[in-house]
Protein backbone atom coordinates (compact mmCIF):
# COMPACT_ATOMS: atom_id res chain seq x y z
CA UNK A 1 0.00 0.00 0.00
CA UNK A 2 1.29 3.46 -0.87
CA UNK A 3 1.98 5.78 2.05
CA UNK A 4 -0.50 8.59 2.74
CA UNK A 5 -0.54 11.82 4.69
CA UNK A 6 -3.27 11.27 7.29
CA UNK A 7 -4.98 14.01 9.29
CA UNK A 8 -7.20 13.29 12.29
CA UNK A 9 -9.79 15.95 13.05
CA UNK A 10 -10.48 15.75 16.78
CA UNK A 11 -7.28 13.87 17.56
CA UNK A 12 -7.35 14.56 21.31
CA UNK A 13 -10.82 13.09 21.93
CA UNK A 14 -11.67 9.51 22.87
CA UNK A 15 -12.42 8.39 19.29
CA UNK A 16 -9.50 10.36 17.86
CA UNK A 17 -7.12 8.73 20.30
CA UNK A 18 -8.51 5.31 19.40
CA UNK A 19 -8.05 6.09 15.71
CA UNK A 20 -4.37 6.71 16.38
CA UNK A 21 -4.08 3.37 18.16
CA UNK A 22 -5.90 1.54 15.35
CA UNK A 23 -3.69 3.11 12.67
CA UNK A 24 -0.65 1.90 14.58
CA UNK A 25 -2.01 -1.57 15.35
CA UNK A 26 -3.09 -2.20 11.76
CA UNK A 27 0.19 -0.84 10.34
CA UNK A 28 -1.63 1.72 8.21
CA UNK A 29 0.78 3.29 5.68
CA UNK A 30 1.09 6.76 7.24
CA UNK A 31 3.71 8.99 5.68
CA UNK A 32 2.91 12.01 7.84
CA UNK A 33 0.43 12.24 10.70
CA UNK A 34 -1.39 15.55 11.18
CA UNK A 35 -3.33 15.62 14.49
CA UNK A 36 -5.86 18.47 14.56
CA UNK A 37 -7.84 19.88 17.49
CA UNK A 38 -9.19 23.12 18.94
CA UNK A 39 -7.24 26.24 19.82
CA UNK A 40 -7.46 25.20 23.48
CA UNK A 41 -5.51 22.00 22.81
CA UNK A 42 -2.94 23.90 20.74
CA UNK A 43 -2.51 26.57 23.43
CA UNK A 44 -2.00 23.81 26.00
CA UNK A 45 0.83 22.37 23.93
CA UNK A 46 -0.95 19.04 23.50
CA UNK A 47 0.77 16.20 21.68
CA UNK A 48 -0.39 12.76 20.60
CA UNK A 49 1.65 9.58 20.78
CA UNK A 50 2.16 7.74 17.49
CA UNK A 51 4.70 5.03 16.72
CA UNK A 52 6.91 5.97 19.63
CA UNK A 53 6.93 9.69 18.95
CA UNK A 54 5.07 12.68 20.37
CA UNK A 55 3.45 14.60 17.52
CA UNK A 56 2.36 18.22 18.21
CA UNK A 57 -1.34 18.95 17.79
CA UNK A 58 -2.13 21.56 15.16
CA UNK A 59 -5.07 23.94 14.98
CA UNK A 60 -8.09 22.57 13.12
CA UNK A 61 -8.51 25.13 10.32
CA UNK A 62 -8.86 24.90 6.53
CA UNK A 63 -5.17 25.50 5.84
CA UNK A 64 -4.22 22.52 8.02
CA UNK A 65 -5.57 20.12 5.38
CA UNK A 66 -3.06 21.18 2.72
CA UNK A 67 -1.23 18.06 1.56
CA UNK A 68 -3.51 15.63 3.41
CA UNK A 69 -4.54 12.55 1.46
CA UNK A 70 -6.96 11.08 4.01
CA UNK A 71 -8.80 12.79 6.86
CA UNK A 72 -10.34 10.78 9.69
CA UNK A 73 -13.07 12.85 11.34
CA UNK A 74 -13.69 12.48 15.07
CA UNK A 75 -15.26 15.88 15.75
CA UNK A 76 -18.81 17.09 16.41
CA UNK A 77 -21.36 17.69 13.66
CA UNK A 78 -20.84 21.45 13.43
CA UNK A 79 -17.05 21.15 13.14
CA UNK A 80 -17.37 18.39 10.55
CA UNK A 81 -19.75 20.45 8.41
CA UNK A 82 -17.47 23.47 8.61
CA UNK A 83 -14.09 21.86 8.00
CA UNK A 84 -14.41 18.60 6.07
CA UNK A 85 -15.64 20.24 2.83
CA UNK A 86 -12.52 22.42 3.10
CA UNK A 87 -10.40 19.27 3.27
CA UNK A 88 -12.14 17.86 0.19
CA UNK A 89 -11.51 21.09 -1.71
CA UNK A 90 -7.82 20.59 -0.96
CA UNK A 91 -7.80 17.09 -2.41
CA UNK A 92 -8.36 14.90 0.66
CA UNK A 93 -10.82 12.04 1.10
CA UNK A 94 -12.60 12.24 4.45
CA UNK A 95 -13.95 9.38 6.55
CA UNK A 96 -16.22 11.11 9.05
CA UNK A 97 -17.51 9.73 12.34
CA UNK A 98 -20.03 12.51 13.01
CA UNK A 99 -23.71 12.43 12.10
CA UNK A 100 -23.36 15.43 9.78
CA UNK A 101 -23.26 13.64 6.41
CA UNK A 102 -24.64 10.16 7.10
CA UNK A 103 -27.98 10.57 5.36
CA UNK A 104 -26.80 12.81 2.53
CA UNK A 105 -27.80 10.97 -0.70
CA UNK A 106 -24.38 11.39 -2.36
CA UNK A 107 -22.34 10.33 0.71
CA UNK A 108 -21.66 6.60 1.15
CA UNK A 109 -22.50 5.29 4.64
CA UNK A 110 -20.30 2.27 5.13
CA UNK A 111 -19.77 -0.78 7.29
CA UNK A 112 -16.99 -2.58 5.41
CA UNK A 113 -18.31 -6.07 6.25
CA UNK A 114 -21.64 -5.05 4.68
CA UNK A 115 -21.27 -2.53 1.85
CA UNK A 116 -17.61 -1.87 1.12
CA UNK A 117 -18.55 -1.55 -2.56
CA UNK A 118 -20.27 1.76 -1.82
CA UNK A 119 -16.90 3.36 -1.00
CA UNK A 120 -16.09 3.68 -4.71
CA UNK A 121 -19.02 6.07 -5.18
CA UNK A 122 -17.73 8.75 -2.83
CA UNK A 123 -17.32 12.41 -3.75
CA UNK A 124 -14.73 13.19 -1.12
CA UNK A 125 -16.65 12.27 2.04
CA UNK A 126 -17.50 8.80 3.36
CA UNK A 127 -19.63 8.58 6.50
CA UNK A 128 -19.03 6.25 9.42
CA UNK A 129 -22.38 5.00 10.80
CA UNK A 130 -23.72 5.28 14.32
CA UNK A 131 -21.99 2.94 16.77
CA UNK A 132 -25.07 0.87 17.64
CA UNK A 133 -25.97 0.57 13.96
CA UNK A 134 -22.51 -0.81 13.12
CA UNK A 135 -22.54 -3.32 15.97
CA UNK A 136 -26.02 -4.55 15.07
CA UNK A 137 -25.58 -4.79 11.30
CA UNK A 138 -22.32 -6.76 11.30
CA UNK A 139 -24.19 -9.95 12.40
CA UNK A 140 -27.54 -9.06 10.80
CA UNK A 141 -26.11 -8.67 7.29
CA UNK A 142 -24.97 -12.29 6.68
CA UNK A 143 -28.32 -13.55 7.96
CA UNK A 144 -30.07 -11.18 5.54
CA UNK A 145 -28.02 -12.54 2.66
CA UNK A 146 -29.23 -16.04 3.50
CA UNK A 147 -32.91 -15.42 4.21
CA UNK A 148 -33.95 -11.87 3.20
CA UNK A 149 -34.42 -9.48 6.12
CA UNK A 150 -37.82 -7.79 6.46
CA UNK A 151 -37.98 -6.47 10.03
CA UNK A 152 -35.78 -5.73 13.05
CA UNK A 153 -36.83 -5.35 16.67
CA UNK A 154 -33.85 -4.04 18.64
CA UNK A 155 -33.12 -2.99 22.22
CA UNK A 156 -29.70 -1.48 22.79
CA UNK A 157 -27.80 -1.20 26.07
CA UNK A 158 -25.29 1.54 25.35
CA UNK A 159 -22.18 2.28 27.39
CA UNK A 160 -21.12 5.64 28.80
CA UNK A 161 -18.39 5.79 26.15
CA UNK A 162 -21.12 6.62 23.62
CA UNK A 163 -21.25 10.08 25.18
CA UNK A 164 -17.53 10.59 24.62
CA UNK A 165 -14.95 11.55 27.22
CA UNK A 166 -17.49 13.60 29.25
CA UNK A 167 -19.64 10.46 29.59
CA UNK A 168 -16.73 8.30 30.69
CA UNK A 169 -15.55 10.84 33.26
CA UNK A 170 -19.06 11.39 34.57
CA UNK A 171 -19.72 7.68 35.13
CA UNK A 172 -16.39 7.34 36.96
CA UNK A 173 -17.25 10.34 39.15
CA UNK A 174 -20.70 9.00 39.96
CA UNK A 175 -19.33 5.58 40.89
CA UNK A 176 -16.91 7.24 43.31
CA UNK A 177 -19.74 9.29 44.81
CA UNK A 178 -21.99 6.27 45.27
CA UNK A 179 -19.15 4.23 46.84
CA UNK A 180 -18.46 7.07 49.29
CA UNK A 181 -22.14 7.55 50.14
CA UNK A 182 -22.11 11.06 48.69
CA UNK A 183 -24.76 12.86 46.65
CA UNK A 184 -24.14 12.55 42.92
CA UNK A 185 -25.64 15.93 42.04
CA UNK A 186 -25.82 17.14 38.43
CA UNK A 187 -25.12 14.35 35.94
CA UNK A 188 -24.30 16.11 32.64
CA UNK A 189 -23.98 14.91 29.89
CA UNK A 190 -26.69 12.47 31.05
CA UNK A 191 -30.27 13.44 31.90
CA UNK A 192 -30.07 11.61 35.22
CA UNK A 193 -27.57 9.81 37.43
CA UNK A 194 -26.24 6.85 35.44
CA UNK A 195 -24.47 4.93 38.22
CA UNK A 196 -26.85 2.29 39.62
CA UNK A 197 -29.39 3.37 37.00
CA UNK A 198 -30.61 2.94 33.41
CA UNK A 199 -31.73 5.87 31.24
CA UNK A 200 -34.16 5.01 28.40
CA UNK A 201 -33.27 8.13 26.42
CA UNK A 202 -30.34 8.84 24.09
CA UNK A 203 -30.96 11.99 22.08
CA UNK A 204 -34.13 14.03 21.73
CA UNK A 205 -37.64 12.71 21.09
CA UNK A 206 -39.62 13.03 17.86
CA UNK A 207 -43.38 13.39 17.48
CA UNK A 208 -43.80 9.59 17.62
CA UNK A 209 -41.95 9.34 20.93
CA UNK A 210 -38.77 7.81 19.48
CA UNK A 211 -35.34 9.27 20.19
CA UNK A 212 -32.88 10.40 17.53
CA UNK A 213 -30.63 7.46 18.50
CA UNK A 214 -33.46 4.99 17.94
CA UNK A 215 -34.24 6.37 14.49
CA UNK A 216 -30.61 5.94 13.41
CA UNK A 217 -30.97 2.16 13.44
CA UNK A 218 -33.83 2.42 10.95
CA UNK A 219 -32.62 5.25 8.73
CA UNK A 220 -28.96 4.26 8.62
CA UNK A 221 -29.71 0.55 8.40
CA UNK A 222 -31.94 1.09 5.37
CA UNK A 223 -29.22 3.06 3.59
CA UNK A 224 -26.32 0.74 4.42
CA UNK A 225 -28.12 -2.47 3.45
CA UNK A 226 -29.97 -0.91 0.48
CA UNK A 227 -33.30 -1.93 2.03
CA UNK A 228 -35.45 1.23 1.79
CA UNK A 229 -38.56 -0.52 3.10
CA UNK A 230 -36.94 -2.26 6.07
CA UNK A 231 -39.15 -2.09 9.16
CA UNK A 232 -37.30 -1.30 12.39
CA UNK A 233 -38.50 -0.82 15.95
CA UNK A 234 -35.70 0.22 18.32
CA UNK A 235 -35.37 1.19 21.99
CA UNK A 236 -32.03 2.66 23.07
CA UNK A 237 -30.98 2.64 26.73
CA UNK A 238 -27.91 4.18 28.39
CA UNK A 239 -26.43 1.76 30.93
CA UNK A 240 -23.69 2.15 33.59
CA UNK A 241 -21.05 0.32 31.55
CA UNK A 242 -17.74 1.98 30.66
CA UNK A 243 -17.46 0.77 27.06
CA UNK A 244 -18.90 -1.86 24.71
CA UNK A 245 -22.53 -1.67 23.63
CA UNK A 246 -24.90 -4.63 23.90
CA UNK A 247 -27.97 -5.32 21.77
CA UNK A 248 -30.92 -7.68 21.83
CA UNK A 249 -32.05 -8.25 18.24
CA UNK A 250 -35.00 -10.09 16.75
CA UNK A 251 -34.70 -10.38 12.97
CA UNK A 252 -37.57 -11.47 10.73
CA UNK A 253 -36.92 -12.89 7.26
CA UNK A 254 -38.74 -13.66 4.03
CA UNK A 255 -37.54 -17.26 4.02
CA UNK A 256 -37.19 -19.88 6.75
CA UNK A 257 -33.97 -19.79 8.76
CA UNK A 258 -33.24 -22.37 11.41
CA UNK A 259 -31.24 -21.64 14.56
CA UNK A 260 -28.64 -24.17 13.46
CA UNK A 261 -28.22 -22.55 10.05
CA UNK A 262 -28.09 -19.06 11.58
CA UNK A 263 -25.30 -20.20 13.91
CA UNK A 264 -23.36 -21.71 11.00
CA UNK A 265 -23.67 -18.48 9.03
CA UNK A 266 -22.52 -16.33 11.93
CA UNK A 267 -19.58 -18.61 12.73
CA UNK A 268 -18.13 -17.90 9.29
CA UNK A 269 -19.20 -14.24 9.02
CA UNK A 270 -16.47 -11.57 8.83
CA UNK A 271 -16.17 -9.44 11.94
CA UNK A 272 -18.20 -11.86 14.09
CA UNK A 273 -17.27 -14.20 16.93
CA UNK A 274 -19.93 -16.63 18.12
CA UNK A 275 -19.93 -17.21 21.88
CA UNK A 276 -23.07 -19.25 22.43
CA UNK A 277 -22.86 -21.92 25.11
CA UNK A 278 -25.87 -21.31 27.38
CA UNK A 279 -25.38 -24.57 29.30
CA UNK A 280 -21.99 -23.23 30.43
CA UNK A 281 -23.26 -19.65 30.92
CA UNK A 282 -21.09 -18.47 28.01
CA UNK A 283 -22.45 -15.51 26.07
CA UNK A 284 -21.20 -12.05 25.03
CA UNK A 285 -20.74 -9.43 27.76
CA UNK A 286 -19.28 -5.90 27.77
CA UNK A 287 -16.38 -6.85 30.04
CA UNK A 288 -15.10 -9.43 27.57
CA UNK A 289 -15.86 -7.56 24.36
CA UNK A 290 -14.17 -4.25 25.27
CA UNK A 291 -10.87 -3.24 23.63
CA UNK A 292 -11.18 -5.56 20.62
CA UNK A 293 -12.75 -5.30 17.17
CA UNK A 294 -15.12 -8.25 16.75
CA UNK A 295 -18.86 -8.25 17.39
CA UNK A 296 -19.58 -11.18 19.70
CA UNK A 297 -22.89 -12.99 19.15
CA UNK A 298 -24.69 -15.43 21.42
CA UNK A 299 -28.08 -16.45 22.89
CA UNK A 300 -29.06 -17.45 19.32
CA UNK A 301 -32.59 -18.86 19.49
CA UNK A 302 -35.92 -19.19 17.76
CA UNK A 303 -38.38 -16.31 18.12
CA UNK A 304 -41.22 -17.95 20.03
CA UNK A 305 -43.65 -15.19 19.02
CA UNK A 306 -43.17 -15.70 15.27
CA UNK A 307 -46.39 -16.96 13.61
CA UNK A 308 -44.72 -19.78 11.68
CA UNK A 309 -41.84 -20.31 14.09
CA UNK A 310 -39.29 -20.74 11.29
CA UNK A 311 -38.45 -17.31 9.85
CA UNK A 312 -37.50 -15.19 12.85
CA UNK A 313 -34.32 -15.39 14.94
CA UNK A 314 -33.43 -13.69 18.22
CA UNK A 315 -29.85 -13.13 19.39
CA UNK A 316 -27.69 -11.04 21.70
CA UNK A 317 -24.54 -9.22 20.59
CA UNK A 318 -21.84 -7.00 22.10
CA UNK A 319 -19.14 -4.86 20.54
CA UNK A 320 -16.68 -2.18 21.59
CA UNK A 321 -18.32 1.17 20.85
CA UNK A 322 -15.06 3.12 20.62
CA UNK A 323 -13.30 0.58 18.39
CA UNK A 324 -15.60 -1.25 15.96
CA UNK A 325 -18.42 1.17 16.68
CA UNK A 326 -16.30 4.16 15.68
CA UNK A 327 -12.51 4.26 15.22
CA UNK A 328 -11.77 0.81 13.78
CA UNK A 329 -14.64 1.01 11.31
CA UNK A 330 -13.27 4.34 10.04
CA UNK A 331 -9.75 2.95 9.68
CA UNK A 332 -11.12 -0.11 7.85
CA UNK A 333 -12.80 2.24 5.37
CA UNK A 334 -9.54 4.16 4.95
CA UNK A 335 -7.75 0.90 4.17
CA UNK A 336 -9.97 0.50 1.11
CA UNK A 337 -8.79 3.91 -0.07
CA UNK A 338 -5.15 2.80 -0.19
Amino acid sequence: MSEKNVAILGATGVVGQQMLQCLEERDFPVRELVPLASQRSVDAGRTVSFRGEEVPVRLAEPAAFEGADIVLGAADDATARELLPEAVRRGAVCVDNSHAFRLEPDVPLVVPEVNAGDIAGHHGIIANPNCATIIGLVPVWPLHQAAGLTRLIVSTYQAASGAGLPGLLELEREIRCVAAGEEVGESAPFQYQLAENLIPQIGGFNEEGYTSEEMKMQNEGRKIMHLPELRVNCTCVRVPVVRSHSESITAEFERPLSVERAREILESAPGVRVVDEPSSSRYPMPLETSDQDLVWVGRIRRDLSAPDGTSSITFWCCGDQIRKGAATNAVQIAEYLV
